[in-house]
């Protein structure tokens, strides 16, 4: 494997720091739906500079969200964020693009 695959510089600050460890240490006493959300929360937050911009804020805003309606046992607005995940999962299976564009390395 490339070294950009093994450790992308967008997940390394510049004291050395590496995304990876300090999300290990933030969820070590979360599970579930909490540990996956704030996991997802501070890598968008990380590398948002680095890589994909305001579209990773808004990534991070989403799984903010996402948490806040867990912890809040906000059923409707859960439900609401689901149906928006399944719709665009749908769309993006039946783009006749989808081939070309996935990326993936097949288990060997």
């Amino acid at each position: 494997m490339t070294d950009y695959l093994v450790n992308p510089k967008h997940y390394k600050s510049s004291k050395g720091l590496e995304c990876i460890d300090c999300i290990e240490g933030m969820v070590e006493d979360l599970v579930g739906v909490e540990a996956t959300d704030t996991g997802n929360i501070i890598k968008y937050l990380w590398r948002w500079k680095n890589k994909d911009g305001v579209n990773d804020l808004k990534k991070a805003q989403w799984y903010i969200n996402h948490l806040i309606a867990h912890l809040e046992n906000d059923v409707e607005t859960l439900k609401t964020m689901n149906e928006i995940i399944l719709d665009k999962q749908f769309d993006e299976l039946h783009d006749e693009d989808w081939f070309k564009k996935a990326s993936f390395v097949p288990f060997v």
